[in-house]
């Protein structure tokens, strides 16, 4: 079933979607060279309880998953682009560190994730993955408008990363959002333009794009969880949440920084 978001549901969706950039943001700020991956997760945790809204996460048990997650923020470093669970591992200088976060806040749940360097290296190969990813999540929003088609969006962010240098999975990506986390419908990160379902003012959406160096292959760490490029190659990941308009689309998860 596919939720279509009435305008009090949709402003709703507003502040959860504001609540989750604000803790992504403190989140990226914390993050500095030493910062333990479990100190972020506690600090996700303080944050959520403070506003009275809910984790996604910490009861997630999907098929995909050795669930529950049992932590409140996904924490992927380096090779481990989704799913990465929180676990004793401190920051080191050059590090890339995708943080993906979803809550519920007053029965509307809002997703978002981004990638960045940690410390003052900027090794160039992670600089240029965060960067398509990011270019990649634009387009999408850009292609997310009434009466367009589920497969423009897929073609917008495929386009991107294919032109960038780089192989797209398409096992997982972007998908529907609303009253729960995950759901219907699919966004695949590569498809064909003018095909899929139509778009319509109330869908809302978490748009994902994210990227593997030098492969499309995946492998699963021991913890059931943790999801990292088969080569041991560095990663990104960019997301977030929009909900189709009359005009456009609104971003509701946007940062300010």
């Amino acid at each position: 079933m596919i939720e279509i978001l009435n305008p009090a549901k949709v402003a709703r969706a507003r502040v959860t979607g504001a609540l989750v950039a604000e803790i992504l943001q403190t989140m990226k700020e914390r993050a500095v060279v030493g910062t333990n991956l479990l100190e972020i997760d506690a600090w996700t945790k303080e944050m959520i309880e403070a506003a009275g809204a809910e984790s996604c996460y910490v009861d997630y048990a999907p098929s995909f998953g050795s669930g529950p997650f049992g932590h409140y923020i996904c924490t992927g470093v380096n090779d481990a682009v989704l799913h990465g669970l929180p676990h004793d591992y401190r920051l080191a200088d050059g590090d890339l560190l995708s943080l993906d976060l979803a809550v519920v806040k007053d029965g509307i749940a809002a997703d978002s994730a981004l990638s960045f360097v940690v410390g003052k290296s900027r090794p160039p190969e992670s600089v240029a993955l965060i960067e398509a990813t990011e270019r990649a999540l634009e387009a999408a929003i850009e292609a997310a408008r009434p009466d367009a088609r589920l497969g423009d969006i897929s073609h917008a962010i495929g386009t991107v990363l294919t032109e960038a240098g780089y192989s797209v999975n398409t096992e997982f990506g972007g998908h529907g959002i609303g009253s729960t986390m995950h759901q219907d419908p699919h966004v695949a990160n590569q498809g064909r333009p003018g095909r899929g379902f139509k778009l319509r003012p109330g869908l809302m959406l978490a748009l994902e794009p994210w990227v593997m160096a030098d492969t499309d292959e995946l492998t699963v760490d021991p913890d059931g969880w943790t999801l990292r490029s088969s080569t041991g190659c560095r990663t990104a990941h960019s997301e977030h949440t929009v909900v189709i308009t009359d005009d456009g689309n609104e971003v509701l998860t946007r940062r300010r920084g």
